[in-house]
């Protein structure tokens, strides 16, 4: 059985949105402050040009599912499901515009304290991490008297449209994602989306409105990297289209999952050295390279941001469980923890290391000759026995996931323990789930 919706704004998401849930059966009002807009839908017009949505915006009015109104009152009361897709533009300093939200959500929440029955909102508007709690539910309760998570119930549900293909991206949805602090609220919204295709992700507010710049931003990097590629392919006599082809055939490493978990510094004797000689190379040619070219000084901040987490803790012994660059390796060239130790050997910590593929008695071959000639003052610091570190160190900095069950054991409440890999604020014995470096 379908449901009665009521969708605020009709520009692009909200005209696309409303067309395609009523060929999913569902009762949709369109809700604008622009009558145009609303004498265009009333009419059976779309009100943006996008391919199969007029054939879309025709059937419904046929069906006599689908009409429009400016009146916010109305909207609400004859539905039980309102969808929000207003504009959030950027401002000239670049701070996100939420006017439109801020004014439909009064509008919304004096609608509400004169409606009796339980009422769901969607926000579908693109908003920074934290809106949703910090703006939406405040303007909601304070205008409607009610409370949420017992009066109506408030979900973020980012959109994943592209101009062009929407209607197709919304029947054939990847992933949807339902972002709501009162989950237990939610079944409504869930029935909505039975029919969606790819895996319903349910995760708090900030996570479902992270999620969404995510995407974008990646999106963005994946553009902004092939054409710099592209450019240096083209400026060496190289066939970008080729090399693009057998670069993407990979979807072990190139085109996966891989590498796209947050954590520590990369390092290793690939990939630092490799970016040095291809912006080194588009130096030679005269070409500006911005994002390959900020690979490097990225990498390195995380490495300063342990450093100030550790040093923030205001503790000098220090103990390291990991040197190497990665777990099940014993290579120290350009080891992102290597570099960490030297800072905090330059700020006066007392240092002590454990990894357990690393010791001067098993080192063997360059390894072992890197230690003594280029880091004899860090190969001086490591330590055959993990307890010894542990009881060493007033701070625990953790780069690997081999930690004997005996460390743990030895770990006291006053410890503070560091989990560089993913930085999170210090905490007293907490759980130790470390992750690789990479």
């Amino acid at each position: 059985m379908g449901k009665s919706i009521s969708i605020f704004g009709l520009g692009y998401v909200g005209s696309v949105t409303a067309a395609c849930l009523v060929a999913k059966g569902n009762r949709v009002v369109g809700v604008d402050s622009n009558a145009s807009k609303v004498e265009m839908l009333n009419t059976g017009q779309s009100p943006i040009l996008e391919p199969q949505l007029q054939d879309l915006v025709t059937q419904g009015k046929q069906a006599g599912l689908l009409s429009a109104t400016t009146n916010v009152d109305q909207a609400i009361a004859e539905t039980e499901i309102s969808f929000i897709s207003v504009g959030t533009p950027s401002l000239r300093n670049g701070k996100l515009d939420l006017r439109a939200i801020e004014r439909v959500c009064e509008e919304i929440a004096q609608a509400l304290a004169r409606k009796s029955g339980f009422h769901w909102i969607v926000l579908r508007s693109t908003v920074l991490p934290g809106t949703t709690s910090s703006a939406v539910v405040p303007i909601l309760e304070a205008g409607s008297g009610k409370i949420a998570g017992k009066d109506f119930a408030v979900c973020f549900n980012p959109e994943f449209l592209r101009e062009g293909t929407a209607v197709s991206d919304f029947f054939h949805p990847t992933m949807t994602v339902l972002g709501s602090e009162h989950q237990e609220a939610l079944d409504a919204i869930r029935e909505l989306y039975a029919w969606a295709p790819g895996k319903l992700f349910v995760t708090g507010t900030s996570n479902a409105e992270m999620v969404k710049y995510v995407c974008n931003a990646f999106h963005a990097l994946k553009v902004a990297f092939a054409n710099e590629i592209g450019t240096i392919c083209n400026a060496s006599g190289v066939n970008p289209a080729e090399v693009t082809e057998i670069f993407t055939s990979d979807d072990k490493l190139n085109i996966s999952k891989a590498y796209l978990k947050p954590g520590f510094a990369f390092g290793g004797s690939c990939l630092p050295k490799d970016l040095r000689a291809l912006t080194y190379k588009a130096r030679e040619l005269d070409l500006r390279i911005p994002l390959l070219d900020s690979i490097l000084p990225s990498n390195v901040e995380h490495i300063e941001r342990a450093v100030e987490a550790i040093l923030a803790t205001e503790k000098r012994k220090v103990g390291v469980l990991g040197l190497s660059f990665k777990p099940g390796t014993d290579d120290l060239r350009e080891s992102p923890m290597v570099h960490l130790v030297k800072r905090l050997l330059g700020e006066g910590c007392q240092i002590r290391i454990w990894d357990p593929n690393v010791s001067l008695g098993q080192l063997i071959g360059s390894n072992r000759q890197f230690i003594q000639d280029a880091i004899p003052h860090v190969g001086s610091l490591l330590r055959s026995e993990v307890t010894e570190v542990v009881d060493h160190a007033e701070v625990l900095v953790v780069a690997t996931r081999d930690i004997p069950s005996e460390a743990v054991q030895a770990i006291n409440d006053h410890q503070i323990i560091i989990n560089v890999a993913s930085l999170e604020s210090p905490r007293q014995k907490p759980a130790l789930h470390a992750v690789a470096t990479r």
